[in-house]
């Protein structure tokens, strides 16, 4: 497929039906999170077990994005696009019936193992865009993403606290089945890209991360960040039901409406990335990143610092992942899905560690032991941004 070709098939009105579609598909990885003060009551257990659920479902996307993303080079990703979002809407209703703390660890991990749409389609519309556009593109389906990521809590915490958790998980359930079967016929067909044998193609990532530098540094880069992300959203709940705030889930989960809201600056973000170079969104990303992580230092028994500190956080990292994207895609046209698969691979393996860390913080320190991991994942992040070459685009 000739750039010019792949660049016709790309209309606006597929881009935005991609970016609502990824946004849909990713939420099925947090409506729990919302949930799990009322988990944790439902199974009679602790919060470092029930902080188990989120860790597992970043986990099983993590090794989705490693074993199953990869064959996005290999296969129609139209097909695959649909085969996962049935998928996952068998792993949804066994969390809806689950009776054990256990048989939802194991749906959890299903359901990140097949929420494959979001990394299947972005590959997809970085591979039909032109150069010109690209991180325009990717900055419009990523606001899906993220919008799709926070309005989930919000979502979750409403439905929760009217119907009960349960309710939620069905609900996914069904609108997963209605999406598969919108996308079958709205998204174009894709081309392959890889003709080699499965074994080839996951051998051929070893090769990718070798050869790359620019790879391995924005793959550091995404896990710090994410676990950053991960460890507020992880923890943010048992600090706002403390007695000090004394919320539940549906107030909870309106703090995912300040993170949307940032999300709407995905497209300017990525038009920077476009004209000034996604290195430089990265730098911007990062400073904003720390800055709020100041923050929400000073921030454990003030909702609006709590308010300011999230919805900066946020944009700093919406910046910073688009920016990196950017920069990952570009690198090769023959191998995008793969490339998204070391990149995000990293990005949600540093979501599962920035959930578990946390959930370890909260119970030794609140809320400063959350933002001493906050402080390090950021920290990291800069010290691989630095030590990167300047001359790296």
């Amino acid at each position: 497929m000739t750039q010019s070709h792949s660049s016709t098939k790309l209309s606006p009105t597929t881009v935005w039906i991609m970016a609502i579609a990824t946004g849909l598909s990713v939420a099925n990885l947090y409506y729990n999170q919302p949930l799990l003060a009322e988990l944790q009551k439902e199974f009679g257990v602790t919060v470092k077990e029930v902080g188990i659920i989120p860790t597992l479902t970043q986990v099983g996307y993590a090794l989705g994005m490693l074993f199953l993303v990869p064959m996005g080079d290999m296969f129609e990703r139209r097909k695959l696009i649909v085969i996962t979002s049935l998928a996952v809407t068998a792993a949804l209703i066994m969390a809806a019936t689950a009776h054990s703390l256990w048989i939802m660890v194991i749906a959890s991990l299903l359901i990140g193992l097949f929420t494959m749409v979001p990394q299947l389609i972005i590959p997809f519309a970085a591979h039909l865009a032109s150069n010109e556009n690209r991180g325009k593109v990717i900055g419009i389906i990523m606001s899906g993403l993220l919008i799709g990521i926070l309005c989930s809590r919000t979502i979750a915490g409403f439905l929760g606290d009217l119907f009960g958790w349960r309710i939620v998980f069905y609900s996914a359930a069904g609108l997963m089945i209605v999406l598969a079967s919108c996308l079958w016929f709205i998204l174009p067909a894709s081309e392959v890209t890889y003709k080699g044998s499965y074994f080839g193609l996951i051998k051929s990532i070893g090769t990718l991360v070798k050869e790359e530098a620019i790879l391995r540094e924005s793959a550091v880069i995404g896990a710090m960040i994410f676990g950053v992300f991960s460890s507020i959203w992880a923890t943010l709940i048992f600090l706002l039901s403390s007695p000090h705030f004394g919320m539940g889930a549906k107030e909870v989960g309106l703090f995912g409406l300040l993170g949307a809201a940032g999300a709407m600056a995905a497209p300017v973000v990525g038009r920077v990335a476009d004209k000034k170079g996604p290195r430089t969104g990265v730098a911007i990303g990062l400073s904003v990143l720390a800055l709020s992580v100041l923050i929400l230092w000073g921030s454990g028994a003030s909702i609006l610092g709590l308010i300011i500190g999230i919805f900066i956080l946020d944009f700093g990292i919406q910046a910073t992942h688009i920016s990196n994207q950017t920069r990952v895609f570009a690198l090769r046209e023959d191998a995008r899905s793969r490339l998204n698969t070391v990149y995000m691979f990293s990005y949600f393996m540093g979501g599962a560690l920035g959930s578990l860390v946390a959930s370890y913080a909260w119970n030794a320190g609140q809320w400063m032991g959350v933002c001493i991991v906050l402080s390090a994942g950021t920290a990291i992040a800069i010290a691989a941004f630095l030590i990167g070459h300047p001359q790296k685009k």
